[in-house]
């Protein structure tokens, strides 16, 4: 069962049955007590009554002789009394002195006095007794059992029969109910239908009832990701391709003038710009296929307990000759917990970074203990004050721009260290250079 609907009205309607049912139960197990206890003092009002009777007389019986006299009626002045009790007068010696119209002549109870149940011709009876010393007589006043149920099955049958009548009214009244329920939910599945793919406008969120107004908040914030998401990639691409179009018209440029001189010098020096500008090229498309590794929607991170110096070392080991400005210090021992592929991109990116901004010796330093921290460190000319704020965005490369660089670095390592649930930071050196630092929770080895 697959629809919310179906599910929901099945749910209420078997609810509902249940508590009708339940109900029904209630209500005849409390009435069957309720009857036993009215029929059970109308047999007791009823036997005094005949005791009281006899008391002054006014019913006559025959209680000398050997019985064989007229036997006296009982008569009740209650017409019901009179067609659903009967009742019996039995002398203390045991001979059947008077009885009501309809009463059995056999005995209804061989109990003493107050309540007891018997069987008489085959028919249940619920009897009660009341001895009479001073006139030597025992009254009995019986009910059939049987009349008590019919009086019991008349009250369930006039609660049970509107009951089911009314089910089926009260189950369209549920589905009535379930159906204008959902209609909110129907509401925004055709507003979405009817939608444009690049439509990406939030849904209207006003006076909306609380079980839906999650559903919709959770889908305008999935919208607003999508429309940050195409946003970034619009500018990502227009900005990869003016990046990748300047070198590719400087290499197109220098071939010509390689083509077009016959000056040994003027040659070699285009071919040296033709280098410079494939290796800047090719950094380019590293980084931006670095970039879209990081930013997979896929990508998570996948921490492992390592030691980072190790990995900064493999990492200045797959690196350039340029390495050998690099010093690597802190602590061999230290083991945190990080992502291979991540902490790479960053570092990698941070350090060329240096390198490509600095002539001098590059550090990385590793430090502390609750945190991990990598720094990697300069001696180039810093970043203006003002653009430290804009340096981790993409293709942003300030004032102080190298011949070499993308702009993509820092973002790449902005992102890389943030999907890690870390943080960069970037500030200038006293009295020049700059450090950037990737902070990371850590862990202690054992």
């Amino acid at each position: 069962m697959n629809s919310i609907r179906t599910r929901l009205l099945a749910i209420l309607i078997a609810s509902t049955g249940l508590v009708w049912l339940l109900a029904v139960a209630w209500i005849y197990f409390s009435t069957q007590a309720q009857v036993e206890r009215v029929l059970d003092a109308r047999l007791m009002e009823a036997a005094r009554m005949v005791n009281s009777l006899l008391a002054e007389r006014r019913i006559e019986l025959a209680l000398a002789g050997n019985g064989s006299g007229p036997i006296a009626e009982v008569q009740f002045e209650d017409a019901t009394y009179e067609r659903q009790l009967s009742c019996q007068i039995w002398s203390l010696d045991g001979r059947l002195v008077g009885r009501s119209e309809h009463a059995p002549e056999d005995r209804l109870t061989d109990s003493g006095s107050g309540f007891s149940e018997s069987v008489v011709n085959g028919e249940a009876w619920r009897v009660y007794v009341i001895e009479n010393p001073l006139l030597g007589v025992r009254v009995m006043v019986g009910d059939s059992l049987l009349v008590r149920d019919r009086l019991v099955g008349g009250v369930i049958k006039g609660l049970a029969v509107p009951a089911a009548l009314i089910l089926p009214f009260l189950a369209g009244v549920i589905w009535v109910s379930v159906r204008r329920g959902m209609s909110p939910l129907n509401e925004m599945a055709g507003a979405l239908s009817r939608r444009e793919a690049s439509d990406l406008r939030p849904l209207p969120n006003e006076n909306l009832p609380k079980e839906i107004a999650p559903a919709i908040h959770a889908l305008n914030g999935l919208f607003r990701r999508v429309e940050e998401a195409r946003e970034r990639e619009k500018s990502f691409t227009a900005f990869a391709a003016h990046e990748l179009k300047t070198p590719l018209a400087g290499l197109k440029t220098q071939a010509q003038v390689a083509l077009a001189s016959h000056d040994r010098q003027v040659h070699e020096n285009a071919l040296r710009q033709i280098a410079a500008g494939v290796d800047r090229t090719a950094r380019l498309v590293r980084q931006l296929l670095d970039l879209a590794a990081v930013e997979a929607a896929d990508r998570t991170p996948h921490l492992v307990e390592g030691r980072p110096r190790e990995l900064v070392s493999r990492i200045l080991a797959d690196m350039p000759v340029e390495r050998d400005r690099v010093k690597v210090e802190g602590d061999v021992k230290q083991v945190a917990a990080f992502d291979a592929v991540l902490l790479t991109l960053a570092v990698r990116n941070l350090v060329e970074n240096a390198l490509c901004h600095s002539e001098g010796p590059v550090v990385v330093r590793i430090e502390g203990r609750s945190r991990t921290d990598i720094l990697v460190e300069d001696q180039g000319p810093g970043i203006p004050a003002d653009e430290l704020p804009h340096v981790t965005d993409r293709f942003f490369r300030g004032r102080q721009r190298s011949s070499t660089g993308s702009g993509l670095g820092l973002a790449i390592a902005q992102e890389a260290i943030a999907r890690m649930g870390g943080v960069l930071s970037i500030r200038n050196r006293n009295p020049h250079g700059l450090a950037a630092t990737l902070s990371f929770a850590a862990e202690e080895e054992k």
